[in-house]
């Protein structure tokens, strides 16, 4: 079966790009031919952009845009490094589309031919950012006749504001499938009269630990603490600061900025390498979703911090689900509890039985997909 996905796919964030090679591949495993939609609107297609004013007072005329041009351009050239990265796990790992497409209304006039079609994962219904406000990413560009589902669609907040509920909820009542990543999105739902959704996992928990050693590109022979901080925490440094003391263990960070206390940047690599840390770690220390994630997938003992955006839904449902609270840490943390080793046999448990009806969940949808083909 031909099956198209649409999602944030190509945002030069590891968690992004990981999650949207993962849906594909798993539904590659299940013997379906699947192509990741292209989708590049303008709000996503800045990144690392040279010319682009990041602060819109730079922006006033001509003198004050060469003057912040000036001053910028040279910062931010070391970053096509990490582009390159991105860019190179793309064109190896993904199957995209060979259309390239920036709006909703592109994709309805040239609609890439498929059997069915799946929203998600990740951040995808955001509303605090543009691409939670943007149709496509509620499949409003397929047609009613074609089955079209999400997959771990992410609201990453607990609520939406008033005035986009109205959409929200007109685009998912079209939908066949209703799959979120957490269960917060649950309630969300709810409270827009939609009862047909469910709960299902990060497509990264679809592929086993073979699959994912599978992209691991290297290996690393020191002991270290993982950091992914994208708020330059006060409290990740702190308790990396004191673990590393009380273990002797370096600390590696896979930051995009640089963190001075780390012992060893990989700020320019790519999701492989990403993957590989955290394979190798020995403690990891983030205010990453995905970094909790493939903490988890490779049994790690881990630490989240709450994001300073309001987005911090996806690390709290995670842990909860999985009796895993205790490695939310705050201001106020104990330390020996933090360092205690995880005992992973009961939340393995419960996520294997999570990772059971997430796959069944969407081989229903692609069943749906075959009998109406069949009718037609």
């Amino acid at each position: 079966m031909k099956v198209c996905t649409i999602t944030c796919h190509d945002v030069y964030n590891h968690g992004a790009s990981l999650q949207a090679y993962s849906l594909m591949k798993y539904l590659m495993n299940c013997g379906h031919e699947v192509e990741i939609i292209d989708y590049k609107p303008e709000y996503l297609s800045n990144h690392y952009n040279l010319l682009s004013i990041d602060n819109p007072k730079w922006g006033k005329n001509i003198l004050t845009k060469s003057v912040y041009l000036l001053l910028k351009v040279p910062v931010k050239l070391p970053g096509l490094k990490r582009k390159k990265a991105f860019d190179k796990f793309t064109s190896t790992y993904l199957k995209i589309t060979n259309t390239r497409y920036t709006s909703n209304k592109e994709i309805k006039e040239d609609l890439p031919t498929a059997d069915a079609y799946i929203c998600g994962s990740d951040q995808i219904w955001n509303s605090l950012h543009s691409n939670g406000k943007d149709p496509a990413f509620y499949l409003d560009f397929v047609p009613l006749e074609k089955i079209k589902a999400s997959y771990a669609a992410s609201f990453a907040t607990d609520t939406i504001s008033d005035e986009y509920k109205p959409m929200v909820k007109e685009k998912i009542d079209r939908l066949d499938g209703v799959g979120v990543r957490e269960k917060s999105g649950i309630e969300i739902l709810k409270s827009l009269n939609i009862t047909n959704a469910v709960n299902v996992v990060d497509p990264v928990f679809l592929l086993n630990k073979e699959d994912w050693n599978n992209i691991c590109s290297k290996e690393f022979n020191e002991k270290y603490i993982l950091i992914y901080d994208f708020d330059n925490s006060p409290l990740i440094e702190r308790i990396a600061t004191e673990i590393s003391q009380e273990k002797d263990f370096k600390i590696y960070t896979i930051n995009p900025g640089k963190l001075k206390y780390a012992d060893k940047q990989f700020k320019y690599e790519g999701p492989e390498t990403f993957v590989s840390l955290v394979k190798n770690a020995q403690f990891v220390i983030s205010n990453s979703f995905h970094a909790a994630v493939f903490s988890i997938i490779y049994e790690k003992d881990f630490v989240i911090v709450n994001r300073a955006e309001a987005i911090n839904t996806r690390m709290r449902d995670l842990l909860e689900d999985l009796q895993l609270n205790d490695r939310l840490a705050k201001e106020n943390y104990k330390f020996d509890k933090l360092i205690k080793n995880i005992d992973y046999r009961e939340p393995k448990e419960i996520l294997n039985r999570k990772i059971e009806f997430s796959r069944n969940y969407l081989e229903r949808i692609l069943s749906k997909s075959n009998r109406l083909r069949d009718i037609l």
